[in-house]
């Protein structure tokens, strides 16, 4: 993806909330179970807290019983970027948004056809662009 948006951490904090910025600047996590959207069964586009990126559709959200939002792919192939992630004593795989590098979440290859991957994503990296009723 193209134009890259690069930012201080100072011009993030003043965008973002606490936590907003301690997950998606400081790649933490937000507790299971408590976010905004883990439940969410509403219609339209997720995108990007930071940057408004299109990043998921309600269409491949489904309930992996994690606490957190998860999805069997992305909105498009360039939506996200991912890289290895060995924090914690563990190797998984970080998904990042590809317009702003946010921390998203984790991506795992246990979720459903047809992909059979769980884009494990933070709530509060997130933001709903509703579908009209």
């Amino acid at each position: 993806m193209s134009n890259k948006i690069m930012k201080s951490d100072e011009e993030w904090k003043a965008e973002l909330t606490p936590a907003q910025f301690a997950v998606c600047r400081q790649k933490g996590t937000e507790r299971a179970f408590t976010g905004q959207y883990h439940e969410s069964k509403e219609k339209g586009i997720y995108q990007c807290v930071c940057c408004g990126t299109d990043l998921f559709s309600s269409e491949t959200k489904y309930n992996s019983g994690t606490g957190w939002p998860s999805f069997w792919e992305p909105l498009t192939a360039d939506s996200v970027t991912t890289e290895e992630d060995n924090s914690y004593g563990m190797r998984r795989v970080e998904v990042l948004c590809s317009k702003c590098d946010a921390h998203l979440g984790h991506l795992f290859d246990d979720g459903p056809e047809p992909t059979g991957q769980r884009y494990c994503m933070n709530s509060v990296s997130l933001k709903l662009a509703k579908k009209p009723e």
